[in-house]
C-alpha cells in the first residue's frame, strides 16, 4: 500500500512513476474523494462541537427551570446530520481504501522501462549450456521412460497439471527440498519455519495477492475465509502482521518449504506437458524484514543466496532485471533467475527475488522502533524463491541426462539421494 500522505502531497510524481508500468491510475478520483472526505471531517467536527456546547446550555437551562425545547429540537437535527456525515465518511473511506489497495508499487528509478519480458535487462550469466551430441529428451519424456514422473495418474487422482512422482523421482524432490533448506540455514544464516498451508484473506490482502485479477488464480475453500497457500511468501511475511519489532532484531531472514497451489493459466504446449507450470508445486522461500536504508543491499544478498543454489547444482543460468511492464503488483524491483532448459533451447524462470520496500509492511502494519528513539518506522520486506523445486527437478533431468536414458545425479545431491545415477 502506498503512503497516503505521499499520495496527497505528490500525486503527479506518483502518477508518472506508475505510468512507467503502462497502467492508468485513478489518482484524480482519489484526490477528489480525499478532498471531499476532509471537508466532511471538518463539518462533522464542527457539528459535534456545536452539539457538545449546546448540550451544556440545555443542561444549564434545565437546572434553572428555563424552557430548552427549541434547543433540544435543534440538536436532534444536528444529531441526524452528524449521523449522515458519519455514514458518508465511512462510504468515502471504503472507496478510498479500494482505490489505494489496487494501486501497485511504483518501480524504483533503476528498474528498466519496458512493456513485457522481452525488454528485461540481462545482468549476468553463469555456466555454459551443455552441447549434446544427440537429440536431448524433454524431462517429461525422460521421466516417463524412467518411471519417475506419472502425469496420467496424477491427473486421475486430481486433474491435469497435478503430477505423481515415483521412486527416485519422489526422492529427488525430497532431496532438493532438504538441500535448499540446509544451504540457506547452515550457510546463509536463515531461520527455518514451517507455517500453515492455509491462509486467510487478511494474509492474502496484506502481501498483495488479492489484487484485481490475481485472486482468480487462487484456490479458495468454499465455506471458509481460507485459501490454499499460493506461495510461502504469504504466510511467512504475515507472521509479524500488526507487530512492533525492535531495531536490534533486524534484519530478520527466514526460509520455509511449503507446497503451493495456483490456478496457472498457461496455454497448451510444453508448459502444460511437464513440471514447469503445475497447479501444485513445491517451493523453498526466502523472506527478509529489514531497515529501509538496507533493503537495496539486502536484495542483492538474497539474490546471491538463490544463485548459489544453482551454482552448487552446476546448472547454467542467467539473472535478469525485470522491466517496469513485467514487475509483479507489489514489487518495486525484481531480479529473475532463469535456468537453462534444453527442451526449450532457452532459459526459464526458476526464482524471482523482489524488494517490496514498505508496500507490504504498510498493508500489514509491520513496524520497528528505532533504538535511538523517535517515531516507529515501517520495515522493508523482500522475498525470493530459493528455489522452485519442480523447475529445478526438470532442469536436473534435462541437463544431466545421458544418451542411454539415465540421469546423473549432481554431486551436491548425492548425499541426499544415496545414489549417483537415476536409471
Amino acid at each position: 500500500m502506498l503512503d497516503i500522505k505521499r499520495l496527497r502531497s505528490e500525486p503527479d510524481e506518483i502518477r508518472r512513476s506508475l505510468e512507467r508500468r503502462g497502467i492508468e491510475v485513478p489518482l484524480d478520483e482519489f484526490i477528489e474523494l480525499d478532498a471531499k472526505r476532509r471537508e466532511l471531517i471538518v463539518e462533522a467536527e464542527e457539528k459535534k462541537a456545536l452539539r457538545n456546547r449546546v448540550s451544556d446550555e440545555i443542561a444549564a437551562a434545565k437546572r434553572s427551570g428555563e424552557d430548552a425545547s427549541g434547543k433540544i429540537q435543534e440538536m436532534k437535527k444536528v444529531g441526524e446530520r452528524i449521523k449522515a456525515l458519519d455514514t458518508l465518511l465511512r462510504d468515502i473511506e471504503r472507496e478510498l481504501d479500494a482505490i489505494v489497495l489496487e494501486l501497485p508499487n511504483p518501480p524504483l528509478a533503476d528498474v528498466p522501462d519496458g512493456c513485457d519480458e522481452t525488454e528485461n535487462r540481462l545482468i549476468r550469466t553463469w555456466g555454459e549450456p551443455r552441447r549434446f551430441d544427440y537429440e536431448p529428451r524433454p524431462h517429461w519424456e525422460l521421466g516417463a521412460r524412467l518411471d519417475i514422473i506419472d502425469q496420467e495418474r496424477g491427473a486421475k487422482v486430481a486433474e491435469s497439471r497435478f503430477t505423481l512422482l515415483k521412486g527416485p523421482g519422489a526422492r529427488l524432490e525430497r532431496s532438493l527440498i532438504s538441500f535448499f533448506l540446509n544451504l540457506h540455514t547452515q550457510e546463509h544464516g536463515y531461520t527455518e519455519l514451517f507455517p500453515p498451508i492455509l491462509v486467510n484473506s487478511d494474509s492474502m490482502q496484506g502481501t498483495g495477492q488479492l489484487s484485481k485479477f490475481a485472486h482468480q488464480e487462487m484456490y479458495r475453500l468454499r465455506d471458509d475465509d481460507l485459501y490454499l497457500n499460493p506461495t510461502a511468501e504469504v504466510p511467512v511475511t504475515n507472521i509479524y502482521r500488526d507487530e512492533m519489532l525492535a531495531e536490534e532484531e533486524l534484519p530478520i531472514s527466514v526460509t520455509a518449504y511449503l507446497p503451493s497451489f495456483r490456478r496457472e493459466a498457461g496455454a497448451a504446449g510444453r508448459d502444460t506437458r511437464g513440471l514447469i507450470r503445475q497447479h501444485q508445486f513445491n517451493k523453498v522461500e526466502l523472506v527478509k524484514f529489514v531497515k529501509p536504508e538496507n533493503s537495496g543491499a539486502e536484495l542483492e544478498r538474497l539474490t546471491a543466496d538463490a544463485e548459489e543454489v544453482l551454482k552448487r547444482l552446476e546448472l547454467p543460468f542467467r539473472t535478469v532485471a525485470l522491466c517496469t511492464g513485467d514487475l509483479g503488483f507489489a514489487s518495486a524491483k525484481t531480479y529473475d533467475l532463469e535456468v537453462w532448459l534444453p527442451s526449450y533451447n532457452d532459459y526459464k524462470e526458476i526464482s524471482s527475488c523482489s524488494n517490496f520496500l514498505d508496500f507490504q509492511a504498510r498493508r500489514l502494519s509491520i513496524r520497528y522502533r528505532p533504538a535511538s528513539g523517535g517515531r516507529p518506522r515501517f520495515v522493508h520486506t523482500l522475498n525470493g524463491s530459493g528455489l522452485a523445486v519442480g523447475r529445478t527437478f526438470a532442469a536436473i533431468i534435462e541437463n544431466y541426462q545421458n544418451e542411454e536414458g539415465t540421469v546423473t545425479v549432481p554431486e551436491a545431491l548425492r548425499h541426499y539421494m544415496g545414489a549417483d545415477m537415476i536409471e
